[in-house]
């Protein structure tokens, strides 16, 4: 359903009346929390068959107007991505790997029979929110802005097919540490009654349905006092695939650098592949496979596994510090994060915010 426009989408610019005060923006980046306070202002594009993308606006964040009968409400066709925004220290502010995360979403648009927005597009969706919103951009460390661009089918029917009419939206939100205890070894939870995805499902494309699966085995992985549900593969259940929203890496002590090789049924990470290259340039051996639970089991209980952390867009990279399960507990939370993991979660923040050069060209300029 790539419908591909003549010209580039020429946006339409309506000024919040409502929007904060200084004042009031300042309180709120003192201290952002994750996901609890939105800018001013959001993004909309509208898509049907017939015209394919058009009616771009940035207008001021609000409600959406959804028929009863639109198909996200009844058929889940929606996806969405995650992407920062960072300010430097001159001023300027700066997105990471845009065109990544531009082509996930026309993937995971391909998996859920959606139109796929053009990378070009994407990005400048982005550029247009922080022409509007640049003031919404923190400064202090560890903080940013997170963008939500996410799209939905809006066309009211009932029947099971492709809607032919669809809406692009994209949200920010400032946003601190990930978790409320900062850059700390966390502990996980190994779910072993639910998968997160099916073979042959969607647990490649990034939709909304594949949270909302995780959520019960999140709940219980909270219950037993752990930060993190970690699910094994849906079809002989030992291999590991993903943690309820970020990929999973072992570092063993001989410096090989381990991670659930892509299966189908795990997402695609940016902040994984971005990983796997900075783990090269820094000489690691990196294996990309399957890594069974009792390797990880084994592995940490002979000292072989050195390091294990895990990664996302949000969290960034997160040490794991200890494996839970129904009869077995691995590791110890309490431990200081790993050498490794640490080093290559500094070099790329490092340059996500300007501070060493970025020799891969990851950064995409949004606003001087």
């Amino acid at each position: 359903m790539n419908v591909a426009n003549a010209a580039p989408l020429v946006y339409r610019v309506e000024r919040s009346a409502r929007a904060r005060s200084a004042a009031e923006r300042e309180k709120i980046l003192a201290a952002p929390g994750f996901g609890l306070h939105f800018t001013d202002h959001m993004v909309a594009i509208e898509w049907d068959k017939a015209q394919g993308w058009h009616d771009a606006q940035v207008r001021p964040y609000g409600p959406l107007a959804l028929d009863p009968a639109a198909s996200v409400l009844h058929y889940g066709q929606e996806i969405f991505e995650g992407i920062k925004a960072y300010r430097h220290a001159d001023g300027s502010i700066w997105t990471f790997r845009p065109d990544a995360n531009g082509a996930r979403l026309q993937r995971s648009a391909r998996r859920l029979a959606m139109p796929e927005l053009p990378v070009a597009e994407f990005t400048e969706s982005l550029r247009q929110l922080i022409a509007v919103d640049a003031d919404w951009v923190p400064s202090a460390p560890e903080t940013s802005l997170y963008f939500r661009p996410f799209m939905i089918g809006t066309e009211a029917f009932l029947g099971v097919r492709a809607a032919q009419k669809a809406g692009y939206y994209v949200i920010a939100s400032p946003a601190g540490a990930y978790f409320a205890k900062g850059v700390a070894p966390v502990s996980i939870w190994l779910s072993t009654d639910y998968a997160r995805a099916a073979k042959g499902g969607t647990g490649a494309a990034k939709c909304g349905g594949n949270y909302a699966a995780s959520l019960l085995p999140q709940q219980e992985a909270q219950a037993q006092g752990c930060s993190q549900v970690l699910f094994l593969d849906p079809v002989e259940g030992k291999y590991l695939e993903e943690l309820g929203g970020m990929n999973v890496f072992l570092v063993y002590k001989d410096g090989t650098i381990v991670t659930p090789e892509l299966s189908g049924s795990i997402l695609e990470g940016v902040t994984r592949s971005s990983i796997l290259q900075l783990a090269r340039d820094r000489g690691h051996r990196v294996e990309e496979r399957k890594v069974s639970i009792d390797e990880w089991k084994q592995g940490v209980a002979s000292g072989d596994i050195a390091e294990v952390f895990a990664c996302g867009t949000a969290a960034v990279i997160t040490p794991i510090g200890e494996l839970k399960g129904r009869d077995f507990s691995v590791g110890d939370a309490s431990a200081p994060a790993g050498e490794v993991t640490m080093a290559i979660r500094r070099e790329l923040t490092d340059i996500q915010y300007g501070k060493i050069p970025d020799r891969h060209g990851w950064l995409v300029k949004l606003r001087d």
